[in-house]
């Protein structure tokens, strides 16, 4: 029984150094394996290596037997490539919910994927810019929560903080305790938002999740239908509403028509999508029909752009806009 033991663990162990020491520019040799092992405290002979190499490829890893830049093996393919350690990381990093603190321990466990001498680069090519992280610490166990509530099809009681500034620039923070239905979550501009419906009015609310300090799941409370607070009959569509929504702004999804610059035709493809409707064009300018929740958002995205972009309808949307740029003008006013 032990030797069988230590035969189980050996093989353990040697998924475990393949996986931390070596790569394509530092393959280990059987000997260089034995020592490692015995510094375990597991005890190998060369033979015994390659055998246990062999059960580690029939259990599906890509173990390389490779004679450059010296002779020995490692682990090729692993679950995720160091690009895709670095997407996963830039996206962790540039989270302005996830804390200075989790963003860190996050970061150490996408490291663990990659090989010793692979973390170095990867470390060299890790900033944490902590001016614009939460120092919420608890946002995991509110976005559990939250999902639980999710797919539960419960209402939430939610502890809510906002900062407000008062009179001699004296900043305080203002708490709201609210009853909501939540219907998804949605990662949007930086933030993560709950999407839901407070009981009091006919619209969808977002709530940026950082912010919320306590989430009260109410087990025997369903949520109210989505039909009645929005466009979806069924079920709340995230996919389609994150297209919609302008700015963390919700608002009355419209078709709009837009004259725009044709320099501006990539920004509009990446928002709408490649099957554009265009209904009209000249030598400088194009003309789309899109759908958009016409809020608040909406209306300074629009007017971003300055000259280059117009609405042309519907009429209020473009009187909206009109009446913004004239009351942004007038504080500008000599």
């Amino acid at each position: 029984m032990p030797g069988r033991a230590d035969s189980k663990l050996k093989t353990l162990y040697l998924m475990d150094i393949l996986r931390e020491q070596t790569d394509e520019d530092h393959p280990m040799s059987a000997a260089d394996i034995c020592k490692e092992l015995d510094d375990r405290g597991v005890g190998a002979e060369r033979k015994s290596i390659y055998a246990n190499l062999e059960v580690l490829r029939q259990y599906n890893l890509d173990i390389v037997k490779t004679s450059t830049p010296k002779k020995g093996f490692f682990l090729g393919d692993r679950e995720f490539e160091p690009v895709e350690l670095r997407l996963i990381a830039d996206a962790v990093q540039s989270a302005s919910f996830i804390s200075q603190a989790n963003s860190r321990k996050l970061i150490s466990k996408l490291e663990k994927n990659l090989s010793i001498y692979q973390r170095e680069d990867f470390r060299k090519q890790v900033y944490i810019d902590q001016r614009n992280k939460t120092d919420n610490d608890a946002i995991y166990y509110r976005i559990n929560e939250l999902a639980e509530a999710i797919d539960r099809k419960c209402r939430v009681k939610v502890t809510y903080e906002r900062r407000r500034l008062e009179e001699g620039s004296a900043v305080r923070n203002e708490i709201r305790i609210m009853t909501v239905s939540p219907y998804a979550m949605i990662w949007l501009n930086d933030h993560y938002y709950l999407i839901c419906n407070n009981a009091k009015y006919d619209n969808l609310l977002h709530l940026r999740i950082e912010r919320i300090k306590r989430v009260d799941i109410l087990e025997h409370e369903p949520v109210r239908p989505v039909s009645e607070v929005s466009e979806y009959r069924d079920k709340f569509d995230t996919a389609d509403y994150s297209a919609k929504i302008f700015e963390g702004f919700s608002g009355t999804v419209e078709v709009v028509e837009l004259r725009c610059a044709h320099e501006l035709y990539d920004t509009i493809a990446d928002l709408f999508g490649n099957k554009l409707a265009i209904i009209d064009a000249d030598d400088d300018t194009f003309t789309v029909r899109v759908e958009a929740a016409t809020s608040e958002g909406f209306i300074g995205w629009v007017l971003k752009f300055g000259t280059k972009m117009q609405v042309v309808s519907p009429h209020h949307v473009r009187e909206a806009v009109r009446e913004t740029a004239e009351a942004v003008a007038k504080q500008y006013a000599l």
